[in-house]
């Protein structure tokens, strides 16, 4: 008798995604580097659901020889196989491929992209310099609020330089300046190197209209470099978009980065070995650059040319939003026990704050915002851990939009209003990275939803019907009367709570 073969149950939807429409690919070959970074969707904040890189060295030796290294090109056609049949699997139905300055430069550069189009079965878009460095920009528009600043996207094969204002992108420029193109033609001497880097620089008006802004430093090699300063001064967040150093620390640090053996480096182990002949060449670059632009500061960001691409398909609509809104919204739909619960928090502490007579810049008022966003994130752990994990989703997550003092505000504020405002457990570090007002703030905030989540049940509908408003001297919360049976002791301790924060006596009121 033959025995009946049972089917195996369909595969479940994961409930981990959001709907953003099939997964979208971009494959960037580098002069360094091949990446490819699967997307969840195209997105006004995209979240990689796969990324892998191999650092296969194109742009090796372009510069002396006029022509992509044998050995690299035969690497970088594997890698894209691989990238290709990785693309196939996670079921990507559209795959950008994208070329830079060694394919644009090498006079076999033209023989290569045909194999690598071939192998992606895609076309591959060979970027200009100057398209190159649009991209760079619009990366850059994608990850941070209202960027002003100049952004220098280090790769490989080039330096590309583009003045940023608001939604503004001015036209760049490109040098052949990237570390393997610098190892290249100074025959790996690095004072011949720092010589071609001052004479290229020198004559860069672009760099004129860096001073006193920001420098928004792009690309692998220079993210390695804020990875090893990072290490080095015991930082308390391991995240690099947005990692902010002083002008004067990144000239210091970036002199000493090149002028001894970075072996000698503490911590030179989180560099990839690859990465790591390269570091002296990212740091001479970059110490011209902030000795010429004189910029108030540089700011590592994380999203260059592939995010630069995506950001330009989305419509002038969704470029709009708010990053760091776009991401909160997407977390709280995915995590929260209810999404409109969060979104009404929003509007709940907005007429708080309206009537508190504490001042909010707009930045305070976006990231309260988010914070309420995020503020029930870490329901399904244990409630002993509920703060602790919330705050490691928000200190580490991949938010983009807010700086590193923003991130730690969120991260407090959703950590108060789990634990209470007590903050023994916390590192000394994290709060180092707030100012007094904004820790001050964030225990408001804290104290505030601690108040709203216990008089809804963190259910949607009841906040708009109890009102938490400062009148006459007093903190009220109001209750409608059907609602009155929700009054309580562990309510009105809360309220007591924020009262004393606020500096206002505490009045529960039904009806």
């Amino acid at each position: 008798m033959t025995a009946l073969r049972r089917s195996a149950p369909p595969e479940p939807e994961a409930q981990g995604r959001l709907a953003h429409g099939p997964p979208i690919g971009v494959i960037d070959i580098g002069s360094n580097s091949v990446r490819v970074v699967i997307y969840e969707g195209l997105a006004r904040s995209p979240t990689p659901i796969f990324n892998e890189k191999v650092l296969a060295g194109l742009g090796r030796e372009v510069q002396s020889t006029g022509l992509l290294n044998a050995e690299a090109a035969d690497k970088a056609l594997h890698a894209l196989r691989r990238f290709r049949a990785l693309a196939d699997t996670v079921g990507v139905r559209k795959l950008w491929v994208l070329a830079t300055a060694a394919s644009r430069d090498a006079t076999n550069g033209r023989a290569f992209i045909a194999q690598a189009a071939k192998v992606c079965r895609a076309e591959v878009d060979v970027l200009s310099g100057r398209r190159e460095a649009h991209y760079s920009a619009l990366g850059v528009l994608s990850g941070f609020h209202r960027p002003d600043g100049i952004v220098g996207d280090l790769g490989g094969g080039s330096l590309e330089l583009v003045d940023v204002h608001g939604a503004r992108v001015k036209a760049g420029v490109t040098l052949p300046l990237g570390g393997l193109a610098l190892q290249d033609i100074s025959a790996k001497s690095l004072k011949k190197a720092d010589k071609i880097v001052k004479q290229a620089l020198d004559d860069v008006p672009a760099l004129a209209a860096g001073e006193g802004r920001t420098f928004y430093a792009v690309g692998g090699t220079w993210r390695a470099l804020a990875r090893l300063h990072m290490w080095q001064t015991g930082y308390p967040l391991h995240v690099m978009h947005g990692y902010r150093i002083s002008a004067r620390e990144a000239l210091e640090f970036s002199r000493l980065a090149h002028r001894i053996d970075p072996d000698m480096l503490s911590r030179i182990e989180v560099i990839n070995d690859a990465r790591r002949p390269l570091l002296g060449y990212a740091a001479l670059v970059l110490e011209h650059v902030v000795r010429l632009a004189r910029p108030r500061q540089v700011v590592i960001s994380a999203l260059g040319v592939r995010e630069g691409l995506l950001y330009s398909l989305l419509d002038p609509q969704e470029r709009a939003r708010d990053p760091l809104f776009a991401a909160a919204q997407d977390l709280n739909l995915l995590r929260s026990r209810s999404p409109a619960h969060g979104e009404e928090l929003i509007r709940w502490t907005d007429r708080f704050m309206a009537t508190s007579g504490l001042d909010e810049t707009a930045d305070e008022k976006r990231y309260r915002h988010a914070a309420c966003l995020l503020a029930d994130i870490g329901w399904r752990a244990h409630p002993d851990y509920r703060g602790e994990q919330s705050l490691n989703i928000i200190a580490h997550g991949a938010f983009v939009g807010i700086d590193h003092p923003g991130r730690a505000y969120l991260a407090l504020a959703v950590f108060f209003r789990h634990v209470g405002l007590i903050d023994d457990e916390l590192s000394p570090r994290l709060r180092e990275l707030v100012s007094p007002r904004m820790l001050d703030r964030a225990r408001v905030l804290g104290a505030a939803l601690r108040v709203g989540y216990l008089v809804s049940a963190s259910m949607p509908g009841v906040l708009p019907r109890t009102p938490m408003v400062v009148e006459r001297g007093r903190l009220v919360l109001r209750l409608e009367d059907d609602l009155a049976a929700l009054a309580g002791e562990r309510l009105f301790n809360r309220l007591r709570q924020l009262a004393r924060l606020v500096g206002r006596e505490p009045v529960m009121k039904a009806g």
